[in-house]
This record gives C-alpha cells, sequence and structure tokens, in this order.
C-alpha cells in the first residue's frame, strides 16, 4: 500500500503491523509437513561455499554461518518467504505505545524450545537481557548488537535497548530508549533469535574468550538450543559437514525433508561438479557463467533481485596517505568497474554509485559513480604527493558471497588498475572464516579490502548506518577522519527523523557527501545473486536478503 508521507512512524507501524498481525505465519499453512512417500528422499544435502564461524546467532557475523542458524533458530518477527517484509514468528503480534518507546509483544502460545523449555514472556526477557548484558570478548563477538543496538548494558547511555518486562507468560513489552525507523524489524534479524534460557545457563553461554585475532566460546555454541524446523545432529568438521534433524516439537508444521546436510565445498567449481554428479541437491551464488549451462543440464537457477553492495574499504587509520581525499579520489578512478561488472559479475549488475542498491528509500538518483579515468587518478596521486604509494589491499578466499562470486578475480582486476596507476599493491588473502572477517572488523589490518553486505531489510539505516554510525568500531575507521563525527552523528539523526519524506530527503543528502566530500571507501556494484538446485528439488523460496529456510524443500529421489 501507498503511506502518506506526513503520517508519524509510530502510527504507520501500528497500522501496518495491526494488519500483518491478524495473518498467521507461511510456515502453518497448508501442509501435511509429511516426509513419507515413494517420490521422495529423507535428506536434503546443501553445498556450503564456506565453513560456520559459530552456531549461537548471538556471536554469527557472516552469511554461511546464518544459513545454517536460521534453521534451528526462530526470532519474534520474520521474513515473509520471497520478500523483504516481516511478518509475525515467535510473536503473534506487536504495538507500540503512543511515544514509541516501548513495544508490546503478544506470543504463540503453547511453543517450547527443542530442549522442552517453555517459550513466554520471561524467555524473551531473559534473552534480550543477555544480549544487553554481554561483557569483554562477548561484546566483541557481538557485532550485530553493536550494529543494532548500539553499547551494553555497561555504558547504556548508547544503547537503544533500555529494559524487558513479562507481565504475563504470553506477553513481552521491550522498551527502548528512541525512536528509530529500524525497530522493531532488527527483531527479526538471526542474530536476535530466541534461544532456550535453561539451555544457555547450563551451557554457560556467555563465556566467550578472546583468542588471538578471533575467539574461543563455550561448548553450548556447538549444539545451541532453539525453536527452529531442525535441531543440530552433528557437526563433522573433519568431512566438512553440518547434520541438522528435524526438531520434532516445532511448533509449526514438521520440515517436509527429515535430515538436512550442509556439505561445505569451498571452491564453486566443486560444488558445480558435485551437483551434477547427485552427491549435492543445491549450492548458491553458481558462477555466472555457468547459469545456462546449469540449466540446460536440467537444472533450477532461481535469480534474485540484487539487494547487496559490494565495496573496497579503505583504513586510513592504518594508512595515512589514505586520509587525503584526493588519494582516495584516485583510486576511485583508477578501478575499472564497467569492465569488472561486465566480464565477472551476472546481468542485471551494475556499478555502484553510493552504499545501497537503487530499491530503498534515500538512495539519491543524481549520483554518478566515479569514471575509470587512470590519467586523472595519476593526476591527483601527484597533487596528493602519493606517487608510488604502497597499499595493503586483501581479498578473501574458501568463499563465494552473493556480490562476489569470486573474490580472487576482482581482487586481480583492480589489482592491475590500482598498479596501472603507479600504487603497489602488496597482496594479501585468509580464508573468509579464518581470520579474514576478524582482521577487517577487529583487527584493522589491511590498507583496503574486499568486502560487501546484502541487506537485512529494508532500510537505508540497514546499509549506511551498519557501515558508519558507529564512530569508534566502524571498519573504515572514520574516527580518524575530520569528517567522521558528523557522517556518525548526521546518521543517526535521519534514522530518528518521523516523517517519511524528510527522512528519505536527510539519506540522499547523506549518499551525496559520501560519495563527494568524504568517500570513506568505493562503492563497486551491485550483483544479483542466483541460487541453484537439481530439477528434482521442489518446495524452496529464493529470498532477496539470501535468507532461504529449508523446511518447505523436498529433494526428490
Amino acid at each position: 500500500m501507498t503511506l502518506k508521507r506526513t503520517a508519524p512512524l509510530v502510527l504507520l507501524t501500528v497500522a501496518a503491523l495491526s494488519m500483518s498481525a491478524c495473518a498467521q505465519s507461511d510456515r502453518d499453512s497448508g501442509s501435511d509437513g509429511g516426509t513419507s512417500g515413494g517420490d521422495v528422499k529423507d535428506t536434503f544435502t546443501f553445498g556450503a561455499a564456506g565453513a560456520p564461524d559459530v552456531f549461537d546467532p548471538l556471536y554469527a557475523t557472516d552469511g554461511e554461518t546464518f544459513r545454517i542458524t536460521r534453521q534451528i533458530h526462530s526470532g519474534l518477527l520474520g521474513i515473509k518467504p520471497g520478500t523483504a517484509d516481516i511478518q509475525p514468528e515467535l510473536a503473534e503480534s506487536w504495538t507500540p505505545s503512543e511515544d514509541g518507546l516501548s513495544w508490546t509483544f503478544k506470543l504463540r502460545q503453547g511453543v517450547k524450545f527443542s530442549d522442552g523449555t517453555a517459550f513466554d514472556g520471561k524467555a524473551v526477557c531473559y534473552n534480550m537481557d543477555r544480549m544487553y548484558n554481554q561483557k569483554g570478548a562477548g561484546q566483541t563477538a557481538a557485532e550485530y548488537w553493536t550494529y543494532f543496538f548500539g553499547t551494553f548494558s555497561d555504558d547504556p547511555s548508547g544503547s537503544l535497548y533500555k529494559s524487558c518486562e513479562a507481565p504475563d507468560d504470553t506477553t513481552a513489552v521491550i522498551n527502548v530508549t528512541r525512536t528509530t525507523s529500524s525497530f522493531p524489524t532488527i527483531l527479526s534479524l538471526d542474530s536476535f533469535s530466541m534461544q532456550s534460557p535453561t539451555a544457555l545457563e547450563k551451557g554457560d553461554a556467555n563465556n566467550v574468550q578472546s583468542a588471538g585475532e578471533g575467539f574461543t566460546y563455550p561448548e553450548y555454541s556447538k549444539n545451541p538450543v532453539g525453536i527452529g524446523p531442525y535441531k543440530i545432529s552433528k557437526y563433522d568438521e573433519a568431512n566438512k559437514t553440518v547434520a541438522l534433524v528435524a526438531n520434532e516439537s516445532y511448533y509449526g508444521e514438521q520440515p517436509k525433508t527429515k535430515n538436512l546436510v550442509f556439505k561445505i565445498i569451498p571452491d564453486e567449481s566443486t560444488r558445480r561438479q558435485e551437483l551434477q554428479a547427485g552427491s549435492i541437491d543445491g549450492y548458491d551464488l553458481p558462477n555466472p557463467v555457468d547459469w545456462k549451462g546449469l540449466k540446460d543440464a536440467g537444472n533450477k537457477v532461481e535469480v534474485r533481485p540484487a539487494f547487496n553492495i559490494l565495496y573496497l574499504g579503505l583504513n586510513p587509520e592504518r594508512n595515512p596517505k589514505l586520509k587525503d581525499l584526493k588519494v582516495r579520489q584516485a583510486i576511485a578512478y583508477a578501478l575499472n568497474r564497467d569492465q569488472m561488472v561486465k566480464s565477472q559479475l551476472p546481468e542485471g549488475a551494475q556499478v555502484a554509485s553510493q552504499f545501497m542498491p537503487d530499491t530503498v528509500s534515500g538512495y539519491n538518483t543524481s549520483l554518478q559513480p566515479y569514471a575509470y579515468d587512470p590519467e586523472k587518478a595519476k593526476s591527483l596521486l601527484k597533487e596528493a604527493g602519493a606517487e608510488g604509494m604502497t597499499l595493503k589491499f586483501a581479498f578473501p578466499t574458501e568463499v563465494s558471497r552473493p556480490y562476489m562470486p569470486d573474490p580472487q578475480k576482482i581482487h586481480a582486476a583492480f589489482t592491475k588498475d590500482l598498479e596501472a596507476v603507479g600504487i603497489k599493491v602488496e597482496q594479501v588473502s585468509k580464508p573468509w572464516n579464518g581470520g579474514y572477517l576478524d582482521d577487517v572488523s577487529a583487527n584493522g589490518a589491511y590498507d583496503a579490502w574486499l568486502l560487501g553486505w546484502t541487506g537485512d531489510y529494508n532500510a537505508a539505516d540497514n546499509f549506511l548506518g551498519t557501515f558508519f554510525s558507529d564512530l569508534k568500531g566502524n571498519d573504515f575507521h572514520t574516527s580518524v577522519m575530520p569528517w567522521g563525527k558528523t557522517l556518525s552523528e548526521d546518521l543517526k539523526k535521519a534514522d530518528a527523523i518521523v516523517d517519511e519524506g524528510e527522512r528519505e530527503a536527510a539519506y540522499q543528502d547523506i549518499n551525496k557527501r559520501i560519495a563527494e566530500e568524504y568517500l570513506p571507501g568505493i562503492p563497486v556494484s551491485h550483483s544479483p545473486p542466483a541460487l541453484v538446485t537439481s530439477g528434482k528439488v521442489q518446495g524452496l523460496t529464493a529470498s532477496p536478503l539470501t535468507a532461504e529456510m529449508f523446511d518447505t524443500v523436498t529433494a526428490g529421489k
């Protein structure tokens, strides 16, 4: 529906959610849920591009891990299959107070965690307080909480979350410190799923410790207890498989396929070969050059809308030359992004002019990408006194992402471009979950790196806010830049604007300043990712958020 731009945000939310709350989750509708039958096998095997990092979703940060955790956990809110829209999940409805600072969630009744613990208002508050009360290394590991809720209980002044109350078993009231376009939508994120208070307590789940460049997690993180359609059966690290089994106490219909196996196959060509051999039933992110051949062989290739951004990040704290806008602009002019998009990304991909796709409110249509102009790049480097500078430029291995199907090839193309304008490149690589993400986010180990983002929900704050709102903790190290604080504060102000039209205009202005005055990194491209399955697979709904559920899938024989 079309909403009036002058309507208050709280009233808009009440109107929209009062309608959606009347609907039941799609998982509850229309099937006998059986796994029997002569034409159906009881195992669906999916080829994963990378190993999971940790099964406690609070500490997870990457898509390969979330692909697994979302099968074993549920949140208060969910995502309607095939869309980026929220729908009821463990909460049947949610209503804000008049000032928008207290939200009352009416909960599903008769729901239990897979260990038999009752899901009720107290369980909701236990989970929210557990996340808010993280200490030490747990705060660093809980990156999504920091992104979306801010600080923790030891620094409440910067927190969106305030408190939680459970008036009765079927009600939870979550209090927040300010109005924001992101709440309660962020409760649909996998990181904020509900977990069994009994299991969390018994497993000492918060006992996270720093270990070199990463973390060590308690035993609980290997076998967490949620309310999803599946539960963990076994993680065989030696054989690189994660086995899940149907959760017999799941509140919705039972999964169509009893066993769900994730087979970790880092190499994309190997995943394709295993699909053709029948040893897996599907995999994500097939190489665009293979789409036609996969279809011709009888497979199904589902192309999702491009709801993502690939960027080249820059770290001016590690390399002071990057503090100069002319140097950052030179890098932008040096990159032949048009050629990279045409040669390495699928049809429908486009060069990016800003750090969010054009479907998100606040996108500035007047902006154009920096043109490929190596002579302009050389001139700017000379003006900045940065001729012959060196960049420690990194890319991840053992992974394919929706926005980055082949990181090594993209890195090689950009390395060639940078060297052509006189920038020396020190090439670095690490496995995605073997140090790369920690080096980027926690350690600031690189001058430049390839990374990206697939939106969690449809809001400018989910892109720009995720990248730049946290002045002290963002990957681009904007705290050392004279405009860093201004950008952080302006993003927070924009997110709090109630009027939709004013909020959109504020984000358009911020996008313009990011592109023309700040340039903390180089937005590269938006790419429509695909998902491929055997022609025998039925019931899989592709998600623009790459957030597929597998409980509706049958694999055939």
